[in-house]
């Protein structure tokens, strides 16, 4: 029926016993222990990238749970309102809340199809007769997990045989009591390991965020769970302990370094908003600079136009090229002999007449040149 979930189960755990088989030997219970260690490892590193989805998405929940409160108390009368808006909401910051679950759900086959595979090592067929093949693992195969034994107890044993479900029907059902020496420290352990994940988990999480049901399941998580295990733990062969032990310690330093890494790239993030704060603002002891009562705003003068090649040419006066051109001071100047001399301002005014049209009595000849004593007025022609 779950025959899908046991062959992948059953390849993996093949495939790590025939490593450590060959350098501690098939039958060896170490082999058997590392290969189930190492099939934990396998599934736990393919879900990796989803337990760090996970972690996002209840970082990322928590940053908005004040949000989510204000929704449940404004349409605390209104149920299929406040689920429409608390999606809208969990869409508008990127979170999938099935995200967060989906690392324990992949977990749960896994933990199935184990359980029934160690088992059925010592499962007899229905026919009668040896066991031929379990899954993936031959005949060969199944004699060496038999007799590889732990303090000599089969790593298919458990300390209680008789529930179907968990024990896949084995024919040897009561109290195991030879396992428990070697089963109870294993349940300890697994409790401890259970309890300290679940700790490490809760205290990450935001306080403003928290709620009665919250702190239900913290409380779960922490101390129930560790106390099933050690309790139903008995119900467990040791190989599915040891599962258990690798598959929370996984779980312990995975979340160290993921929390770790998470803190550093929000550590980052602010730092960096600090400095841009820093950069665009005034600087330490910077008084603001205010505008002087009455002043007007400086405006950008306007681009001038270029000015054309006959603009930019300047010549003397007498050249056949161009105009004559006077500086102010040499205005200032002529002027101030024009008085000395006694002449009158009608001179060059007749001068400048007869320049713009062109006569010839200018003294040079040539129609449109000013004559010299437009240059330098009141002086006499030698």
């Amino acid at each position: 029926m779950l025959d899908f979930i046991y062959y992948p189960v059953s390849f993996i755990l093949w495939c790590w016993h025939k490593v450590f088989g060959l350098v501690f030997g098939e039958a060896s219970a170490i082999a058997w222990i590392l290969g189930i260690i190492f099939l934990t490892f396998t599934v736990r590193g393919i879900m990796f990238k989803p337990f760090v989805n996970q972690v996002r998405s209840m970082k990322k929940m928590q940053d908005f749970a004040p949000e989510m409160k204000k929704i449940q108390k404004k349409y605390a009368s209104d149920r299929q309102r406040q689920a429409a808006e608390m999606q809208k909401l969990q869409k508008e910051h990127g979170v999938n809340p099935l995200g967060s679950c989906l690392p324990m759900l992949l977990q749960i086959p896994v933990f199935i199809g184990l359980n029934h595979v160690l088992r059925a090592f010592t499962m007899p067929p229905p026919g009668g007769g040896p066991k031929t093949e379990n899954y993936f693992f031959t005949q060969h195969d199944v004699q060496s997990y038999v007799n590889a034994k732990l303090f000599g107890v089969n790593l298919g044993e458990a300390v209680y045989n008789g529930v179907g479900v968990v024990s896949g029907g084995a024919t040897n059902v009561g109290f195991q009591w030879g396992v428990l020496p070697v089963a109870l420290p294993l349940m300890i352990v697994a409790s401890i390991a259970t309890h300290l994940t679940a700790r490490h988990s809760v205290a990450r999480q935001n306080a403003a965020s928290a709620t009665p049901q919250t702190a239900i399941m913290n409380k779960l998580t922490m101390y129930i769970f560790p106390l099933g295990v050690l309790v139903f733990g008995a119900l467990f062969p040791l190989g599915l302990l040891f599962y258990w032990l690798a598959n929370n310690g996984w779980t312990l330093m995975q979340q160290r370094l993921v929390y770790t890494k998470i803190d550093k790239e929000e550590a980052a993030r602010k730092a960096e908003a600090a400095e841009k704060r820093a950069t665009l603002g005034p600087k330490p002891g910077q008084k603001p600079t205010a505008p002087k009562v009455g002043q007007k705003p400086v405006q950008q003068k306007k681009n001038q136009p270029a000015q054309t090649g006959s603009q930019k040419k300047v010549t003397k006066a007498g050249s056949a090229h161009g105009f004559a051109q006077t500086t102010p001071a040499e205005a200032a100047a002529a002027a101030a002999a024009a008085k000395a001399d006694g002449a009158t301002a009608a001179e060059p005014a007749s001068a400048d007449a007869g320049s713009q049209n062109g006569s010839k009595d200018n003294g040079t000849g040539v129609p449109g040149l000013l004559k010299d004593s437009t240059r330098k007025s009141g002086r006499k022609r030698r």
